[in-house]
């Protein structure tokens, strides 16, 4: 099913000028409303708001994913290819540590993808990834 409406998502964090460097200066997402205690981000058209709340273990486990140890909950946008290398690109020269680097996940078989994993300031992990052919987001 192919839905161009944007998502939203309320997220926690600890520290809203971290937050505000971290998504504004770091990942480039342009600013929207914000008040003392949250901040409007805009994630490649999705709006995604960091709420200031007390100190919280973002990270509730982990899920063998492919090799890899995928921390869970996660958020993040699938993107065309060209703005996911940029995106990783950004991130290095930002040096921002990899959770999970940059790679090709499932080479060769049904959905295979280009992903990525990260943590914010606040310990919120992030994933990126990009499929050569969209169609392959939900096969199997």
């Amino acid at each position: 099913m192919s839905n161009p409406a944007p998502f939203h998502i309320a997220f926690p964090v600890d520290d809203l000028a971290a937050a505000r460097h971290f998504y504004g200066t770091v990942m480039g997402c342009p600013e929207g409303r914000s008040a003392a205690d949250w901040i409007d981000f805009n994630l490649y058209g999705h709006q995604i708001v960091a709420h200031r709340v007390e100190r919280r273990a973002a990270v509730a486990g982990h899920n063998p994913v492919d090799g890899h140890e995928v921390p869970v909950p996660h958020f993040g946008v699938v993107l065309p290819p060209a703005d996911w290398q940029a995106l990783a690109d950004r991130l290095k020269g930002h040096g921002v540590e990899f959770v999970i680097e940059p790679h090709t996940r499932f080479p060769g078989q049904p959905g295979e993808q280009s992903t990525m994993f990260f943590l914010d300031p606040a310990g919120n992990a992030l994933e990126f990834k990009a499929f050569a052919d969209v169609g392959q987001l939900f096969a199997r």
